[in-house]
Order: structure tokens, then C-alpha cells, then sequence
């Protein structure tokens, strides 16, 4: 019989997932996961597997609060257009205010990743697919429903955002200047006639 858990997963697994985010999958030591989760090794790993397994559900578990999250809350309180207006601000607004410059756990891990792990670069893959594919369904939707102008197919248009918004995180890694930001973004959201991003508040 296996013995009940003593620690809350989700909580772990936030603390795992500021470890990875924050040091990068290699920078990573047993010794800072231990550190992040005032776990041991030992429950970690048998509580989730080894590093990759951990970073794996860690990777997971951020994507379910962030991404996932963003997408579905926009998808279904906003108009198209301003919903995809809304992604690129709240995007800008979490880089400008992260004094880290973390940038985006899954984009991280996308430039770090090896051409030889394809079961990883397949999962990375499907990740950038579901926002290429939030893009299509707003840009199709307010196409359909006289929200934005039509400028391009849907297609070509989500393919176009993704690629800013790719850009974008690893800039923002660099040089997070809201207006540096903002003028990466602006243009590709004038062309495509989506309404503009207005303010960029520095989150606390």
C-alpha cells in the first residue's frame, strides 16, 4: 500500500517550476530543487520521477497556469480582436515586471532543447500549435464577425502573430523596455488591423 503524501502537489510543483523557470533546465541542480521544495531527493523523485520527469510535469503545470489559462479566459470573455490584443499585452506586462527576465519557461526551453529529443521537441511543438491556433480561431472569428478587417487569410495572419510573439519572449529576456516591447508588437497588430495595445502597466 503506498504511503499517503505528506505535501500539497500543486505547491511542489510551483516551487519546481520557479527553479526550472528561473535557473534553466541544465543550470537546475538536485540541490536547488531540494532548496525550491523543502523537499529531499528522495520524495521528489519517487513522488515524480527523475529531473526530466520532474520538468516534464513542471513544465505542465506552468503551461495550465499561464498559457492554457490565458487562452481560454481571453478566448471566452473578449471580442476576437481585442482579445488577441489583450494576449500580447498581458505578455508584455509580465516581462516588463519579472526583474529575472525569465521570459517564457516553454520558449526556454524550446531554444534549449536537443535535436536529438524528439519526444520533447514533439511536446514543445504542440504547445506552440495551441497558440498558432488561438490566433487562427480569433482572427477566423472576427473575420466572420465583422471584429476585424480582413487583411489576410486567417491562416497567414496566426502564423504572423506567433512568429511576434516568439520575438518577443526572447527579447524580453533581453532588453524587457516596455516600448521596446510595445514596438515589436505594434506594427504586425496595425497591419492585421487589431486594436492597439494602449498602456503597459509594470505588475507588483
Amino acid at each position: 500500500m503506498a504511503r499517503p503524501r505528506n505535501f500539497d502537489e500543486d505547491s511542489v510543483l510551483d516551487a519546481v517550476a520557479e527553479a526550472f523557470w528561473t535557473h534553466g533546465y541544465d543550470g537546475t541542480s538536485t540541490r536547488d530543487l531540494v532548496q525550491y521544495t523543502g523537499l529531499t531527493q528522495p520524495s521528489l523523485y519517487n513522488a515524480f520521477g527523475d529531473k526530466r520527469a520532474l520538468f516534464l510535469r513542471a513544465l505542465d503545470h506552468y503551461l495550465e497556469h499561464t498559457l492554457r489559462e490565458r487562452i481560454q479566459r481571453l478566448e471566452s470573455t473578449m471580442p476576437p480582436g481585442r482579445a488577441i490584443t489583450a494576449f500580447f499585452r498581458e505578455i508584455i506586462e509580465r516581462s516588463v515586471s519579472d526583474e529575472y527576465r525569465r521570459g517564457c519557461m516553454l520558449v526556454n526551453a524550446a531554444l534549449g532543447a536537443s535535436p536529438e529529443d524528439e519526444e520533447f521537441r514533439e511536446l514543445i511543438a504542440q504547445e506552440m500549435s495551441l497558440m498558432r491556433a488561438f490566433f487562427e480561431r480569433r482572427m477566423k472569428a472576427g473575420l466572420k464577425q465583422g471584429d476585424i478587417e480582413r487583411v489576410m487569410p486567417a491562416d497567414a495572419a496566426a502564423t504572423n502573430l506567433l512568429a511576434v510573439l516568439l520575438g518577443v519572449r526572447v527579447l524580453a529576456r533581453v532588453d524587457p523596455k516596455p516600448a521596446l516591447l510595445v514596438d515589436a508588437v505594434a506594427p504586425t497588430l496595425a497591419m492585421l488591423k487589431l486594436p492597439p495595445l494602449g498602456s503597459i502597466v509594470r505588475k507588483r
